[in-house]
């Protein structure tokens, strides 16, 4: 269970959920752009809508891995401090996307963006880039869950062998 809610070793699970939960706020704060400027406004309002409610759902799952992970982390130390910077902007950005649904209702069911959704939506996407790049720091700075085994053959890099599985 450790493993599948953690990954193995070299390949966490939190990450690669970012990128469905980001893709789908990123869609759903153009789509509100496209339809602010008048484009397709019937049409794009609901996509709008309907694409942050995906958002939403895959940020529950992104949210409990990332949890997961920073528990795992030394307290009193700078990883700690960057990860929990990271997990107060990343809840932030949360919160202003669910508003934004809450009061954006009436994109999906009367086809309209009124102005509400359309700044919530442009603040939870602000926060969502800051949150992104400071979770990148966690990666590309602390090196968090990053294997360095550069000379390790590729298949083993890439499918994890049963015992790296377990030491998870």
């Amino acid at each position: 269970m450790r493993a599948l809610l953690h990954g193995p070793r070299g390949h966490p699970v939190h990450p690669p959920l970012t990128d469905a939960t980001i893709g789908a706020y990123t869609a759903a704060t153009a789509l509100a752009l496209l339809a602010a400027f008048g484009v397709a406004e019937d049409k794009l309002a609901p996509a709008f809508w309907i694409t942050l409610v995906v958002g939403l759902v895959f940020n529950a799952p992104t949210s409990v891995t990332g949890l997961l992970d920073w528990l795992e982390i030394t307290p009193g130390t700078p990883l700690k401090r960057t990860a929990t910077t990271h997990l107060l902007v990343m809840v932030a950005a949360a919160v202003l996307f669910g508003l934004a649904a809450i009061v954006g209702y009436g994109a999906w069911s009367d086809g309209e963006l009124d102005a509400a959704p359309l700044v919530l939506t442009l603040l939870g996407f602000g926060t969502l880039t800051a949150g992104g790049w400071i979770g990148g720091s966690l990666v590309f700075v602390h090196g968090t869950r990053v294997e360095e085994e550069p000379e390790k053959p590729a298949r083993d890099a890439i499918v994890p062998r049963e015992e790296e599985i377990r030491e998870v």
